[in-house]
């Protein structure tokens, strides 16, 4: 069969590389070169007070990156340290019971209503006999009818009234005051949890990838206020080709040259994918298939390897044994 020599340079370069490769030789694996990454959202909608570290910064676990302005917050920290203290103090009224003096004054009404009661019902007696002799009206009789049972119920109110400042507060009332007491901690407590974390920290240590707001600036709730590239080493991000999938297992070793390292690496198989990625698998059928790609993880070994940046492309082959 003959085969036309004319054809585009692109036509050409394919053929080339694809002789490099020499007979039964894959192609290389191509990707990029990634660091695990951790996003810090922001904890309120409050303004970026100073940063404490640059990008590009190596930093520590608990290490403080940034701060949000606190005034907002420190307010609803006092009141919420206010309504602790009220609910306490409430709690220790009806647990400690009325105040002596107060159960005095109850008793002294007490007497006074019933000194009155005893007066009322003399002067009806006194009324009701001038009424049967018809030296009195019947509007007087009723007047002092009504005087009588009135003291009467006084005496009935105030007897109650002391009972119930010297028999102690109801059980449920203490429930619901310690109820009222706890409720008003817990708020505290999670207003300065939210406090603390205006003081943005470090969760793991890591290095300072990103810092995408400026003193100053007012982040929306959740936004991302600090991204850290954390981890021992990076890993390579690879897209396998459908034709490479099966030759590939979980801690394989791999060759990996990075774009302007002259230095290889070597790289263990951390994960690959089941599933295609970019295109359904029932989409394709017969030649179509090779199009597949599966995304996989390659972590990088040696000291080197820690001090590469992200973002850098790279192609990796298995190893020789």
């Amino acid at each position: 069969m003959l085969i036309e020599r004319t054809g585009t340079p692109a036509t050409l370069l394919l053929l080339a590389l694809l002789g490099g490769c020499g007979a039964g030789e894959p192609p290389p694996l191509l990707g990029t070169l990634e660091w695990d990454r951790i996003g810090i959202p922001a904890e309120a909608s409050e303004t970026v007070l100073n940063w404490q570290v640059a990008e590009g910064a190596q930093v520590e676990a608990g290490q403080l990156l940034l701060q949000l302005d606190p005034r907002r917050l420190d307010a609803l920290v006092a009141q919420a340290a206010a309504e602790v203290q009220q609910a306490g103090a409430r709690l220790d009224e009806l647990s400690h019971g009325a105040r002596r003096e107060t159960i005095e004054a109850a008793q002294a009404a007490l007497e006074r209503n019933s000194a009155a009661a005893i007066a009322a019902s003399r002067d009806f007696q006194r009324i009701e006999a001038l009424y049967q002799r018809q030296q009195v009206a019947l509007a007087e009789l009723d007047r002092a009818r009504a005087s009588r049972d009135q003291s009467v119920a006084a005496v009935q109110n105030s007897a109650a009234q002391l009972r119930e400042l010297t028999n102690g507060t109801r059980p449920e009332q203490l429930a619901q005051a310690a109820a009222s007491l706890q409720a008003a901690n817990s708020r505290l407590t999670q207003l300065q949890l939210n406090r603390a974390h205006l003081d943005v920290r470090a969760p793991r240590a890591g290095r300072v990838d990103a810092l995408p707001f400026r003193p100053g600036d007012q982040p929306p709730l959740h936004a991302e206020v600090v991204s850290l590239l954390v981890g021992a080493a990076p890993y390579a991000r690879l897209f396998v080709p459908a034709s490479q999938r099966n030759r590939l297992a979980i801690g394989d070793t791999l060759r990996v040259t990075v774009e302007g390292v002259a230095q290889p690496f070597t790289g263990k198989l951390r994960s690959i994918a089941s599933e295609a990625s970019f295109t359904p698998y029932y989409a394709l059928t017969g030649a179509d298939a090779s199009r597949l790609v599966y995304r996989a993880e390659l972590v990088l070994e040696g000291a080197e390897a820690a001090k590469l940046p992200a973002g850098l492309p790279l192609q990796a082959v298995l190893a020789q044994p």
